[in-house]
């Protein structure tokens, strides 16, 4: 980028906050996305670092005026290039607007900037007693500002939803610098369009994300985790739907394929403690009242035992729960040097057992096998297209259609939690419409009508 153009952004933010140099900027050119499919990073971009929304109310004049697209940076934990700068960018870090400005315990909310880390939060609320934030939408390093763009999802989305159920207000920059508070701490307000939720989840395209409104909850003092095991994913699946339809909903149901929970807890020197059976569940049940817990925990048990059970374990104290749950959350540091392409297709629940058989089926047609690791309950699964000898299959593409087209007949999106971001944008008109597709072009245009704010992002 040239001279003039660094020269005013340090005018806004500082020299000191203001990356140039290839060393200074290698950090911020990527987020998680897979080495195969990834995009390639403009390496002219540049790199600011605004302390506020005022700051990049400047940053965003200066690049509307002059065309230069700009690109909003959270904690780089996303997994479909959605952060990377394909164009000569202005990369706009937002890790200077890190300050938790208010926990409102009177109305349940917490006020955070955009830069606030989702491990930043949890550990500002161990401070507050009987109130915690429990949906956990990511990891732990991503942004709360990061979390609001891309609509988060993670594995407790079957009590709690996505991230937009949880967000009552935003504050964000417009394309062109106009400041914008949306929401706010009210339960109800219908006065006029949601903005706030068309930039819920509109991955940095409509708007940049400076503040988020936040609920919280009463915590939860009471919670195990359980691991199954059956001896057929079919039965698995059931147990799990038989649980949603009682009186109990769990903080969450994950799946995986048995060889990555032995794999892992092997690969971290630990043991996975389920032998038996060749379907394994993870259950967490998490209640306030202790007696509501224990029915909770057998009613699980219960359940599960009439769907033919073979082996079960509870972990009980947080160690114990927080080994399970790093090797469960570890898979992908197991498969990742095998994994060309990774998916996080969404299904009805009900539609679980159909669609993972048949993933299984298209990667046997093709002589290759599919990892899967499952949000049971909520219908988010994770897979992929493995290596072959270290290079993408000369299949990927026509795999990666089958398996869409699959999800696709049973009423799926070809993304729950990641995201289009760059990696998928050019299927994207492989599930929506162009009338649909067409609405959404001028919403873009509206926000931003010279497309400055990430482009070739969704759209």
């Amino acid at each position: 980028m040239n001279h003039n153009a660094a020269k005013r952004l340090a005018q806004i933010v500082g020299a000191d906050y203001v990356a140039t140099e290839a060393d200074q900027k290698r950090a911020y050119m990527y987020d998680e996305i897979e080495l195969n499919v990834r995009p390639k990073a403009n390496e002219n971009s540049i790199v600011v670092k605004p302390a506020n929304a005022a700051q990049i109310s400047e940053i965003l004049k200066f690049a509307n005026d002059n065309r230069i697209p700009t690109v909003a940076r959270g904690g780089g934990t996303g997994l479909c290039g959605g952060a990377i700068p394909v164009r000569e960018s202005i990369v706009l870090s937002m890790e200077r607007l890190n300050k938790i400005v208010e926990i409102d315990k009177a109305n349940m909310m917490a006020v955070l900037e955009g830069g606030v880390t989702l491990a930043a939060l949890l550990e500002e609320l161990e401070n507050h007693h009987g109130i915690c934030f429990p949906v956990h939408p990511g990891d732990e390093g991503a942004h709360i500002g990061g979390m609001a763009a891309t609509n988060a999802g993670g594995a407790r989305a079957v009590r709690h939803g996505v991230m937009r159920r949880h967000i009552h207000g935003l504050e964000v920059v417009l394309a062109n610098g106009e400041i914008l508070n949306l929401g706010g701490k009210l339960v109800k307000d219908n006065s006029g369009y949601n903005l706030m939720n068309l930039i819920v989840g509109s991955e940095g395209t409509l708007a940049v994300v400076t503040k988020v409104v936040l609920r919280l909850y009463p915590e939860e003092k009471h919670s195990a985790t359980i691991i199954i095991s059956f001896n057929r994913f079919d039965d698995a699946s059931a147990a799990c739907l038989d649980i949603l339809a009682s009186e109990t909903t769990p903080l969450a149901v994950e799946y995986q394929d048995k060889h990555l929970f032995t794999g892992t807890a092997q690969m971290l020197g630990k043991k996975w403690q389920l032998e038996k059976g060749e379907a394994d569940l993870m259950i967490i049940v998490s209640e306030a009242d202790e007696g509501r817990f224990q029915a909770a925990c057998r009613r699980v048990y219960e359940i599960c035992e009439k769907r033919g059970a073979c082996e079960q374990y509870i972990a009980v104290r947080k160690s114990e729960q927080a080994e399970l749950l790093l090797i469960r959350s570890q898979h992908y540091e197991y498969i990742k040097h095998m994994i060309g392409h990774s998916f996080d297709m969404s299904v009805p629940v009900g539609s679980v057992p159909e669609f993972l058989s048949g993933l299984k089926a298209l990667a046997a047609k093709h002589g290759t096998v599919t990892n899967v690791t499952a949000h049971i309950a909520d219908g988010n699964i994770h897979n992929d297209i493995v290596l072959v000898d270290g290079e993408m299959p000369d299949y990927a593409e026509e795999l990666k259609n089958e398996m869409y087209a699959l999800c696709f007949r049973l009423g799926g999106s070809i993304t729950g939690e990641h995201g289009i971001g760059k990696l998928r944008r050019e299927d994207l008109p492989l599930q929506k419409g162009e009338a649909e597709l067409g609405l959404m072009r001028g919403i873009k245009r509206l926000f931003d009508p010279n497309g400055i704010l990430n482009p070739e992002t969704v759209l």
